[in-house]
């Protein structure tokens, strides 16, 4: 994990890159992203916003931005710039494991499980996508589901133990033998 000093030397680097090309659409997009990884959303929803008014066809600004909406609880906004990004390229898979999960955070299972499940179409290895449909199945109270899509997830890769122990997406399942055992072994 980067030290804090260095997302304040990546947004001086970002914003000297703007300072001397104020068209360049990626600089926005790469200084929302260390606004995001510093808890400035509006500073990250601001750069994203004109990442899109310089650039309307680039999916990551609006994927980014509904990253940005998704954590703040802006969900009907996050799941609108999701569209977009899918719109703009359907055959990348990280927007539809995105609006998946936020399908997710608001109950609609079904529309999740639909996106996580494309997300995984166009890529079968996404650990971000293998582990929302752990949350997925954790949501509908299927324990040996959810610790299957858990244990594929991590087996690919996936290691936010913290993520794991804490999200209340795992709230159904966390008490189960199952989820204890995965658990367990990175305690």
């Amino acid at each position: 994990m980067p030290k804090p000093w260095k997302y304040d030397f990546d947004i001086v680097r970002y914003t000297r890159a703007i300072e001397l090309n104020p068209e360049d659409f990626r600089a926005y997009k790469d200084r929302g992203n260390v606004y995001f990884r510093k808890g400035q959303f509006e500073l990250s929803i601001a750069d994203y916003t004109k990442a899109i008014d310089i650039n309307p066809g680039y999916f990551l600004a609006y994927n980014n931005r509904g990253n940005v909406y998704q954590q703040t609880g802006q969900h009907e906004l996050a799941i609108a710039d999701y569209n977009k990004a899918i719109e703009l390229n359907p055959k990348n898979g990280i927007p539809y494991n995105n609006r998946g999960f936020t399908f997710l955070l608001v109950g609609r299972l079904g529309d999740a499980e639909r996106d996580i499940r494309k997300s995984l179409e166009l890529n079968r290895d996404n650990i971000y996508a293998l582990n929302s449909m752990a949350e997925l199945y954790a949501a509908r109270n299927d324990e040996t589901e959810a610790c299957k899509w858990l244990r594929m997830a991590i087996k690919k890769g996936y290691n936010n133990w913290n993520y794991i122990r804490t999200s209340k997406t795992y709230d159904n399942i966390r008490n189960s033998e199952c989820f204890n055992a995965i658990i367990s072994k990175k305690t």
